[in-house]
């Protein structure tokens, strides 16, 4: 299953150089595609509708920060996004957190690193000890106990 991945214009160098490097991954494009300035939630929020609607695994989000892509992606029903700043906090974000949405602050990091943090992101598999396991659910009960939509969103409806 292709990973998907989405930046605004200060992530953009980075997200192309993700998709360069990372040539095994299959990645799908959520934009954006220009240095021009635009509003980091508007491709946070596609990404993070396809990795809530089960389309997609998960994905990869970059903002200045990572900070802003993360708020929109974790607003969608079984996400778990996470900015993360090393690649012990990219494989912790997945082993212990079941993270589906890395988030990197493009500003914030040295690019090729990233790389590196990326695959290992990839590898990570959650680790499904009781203690996680059951603080994952938790999130999960959150989410329905408080009414978050749960209900298959199109585009059209969200933009």
């Amino acid at each position: 299953m292709p990973i998907g991945i989405a930046s605004d214009h200060a992530g953009l160098q980075l997200k192309a150089l993700l998709i360069r490097s990372l040539a095994d991954v299959s990645f799908h494009d959520f934009g954006a595609n220009t240095d021009a300035s635009v509003d980091y939630p508007d491709y946070a929020s596609k990404l993070a509708l396809a990795v809530s609607q089960g389309q997609l695994a998960g994905g990869v989000a970059i903002c200045a920060t990572g900070i802003g892509m993360a708020i929109v992606a974790n607003k969608f029903p079984a996400v778990r996004a996470a900015v993360c700043w090393s690649e012990k906090t990219c494989q912790l974000a997945k082993e212990h957190n079941d993270a589906n949405i890395l988030c990197l602050g493009a500003q914030h990091v040295r690019h090729e690193d990233s790389v590196r943090w990326v695959q290992t992101w990839l590898a990570a598999k959650f680790s499904d000890a009781d203690r996680h396991a059951r603080r994952v659910q938790k999130i999960a009960t959150l989410e329905q106990s408080l009414g978050i939509c749960t209900t298959k969103l199109t585009n059209k409806e969200l933009l």
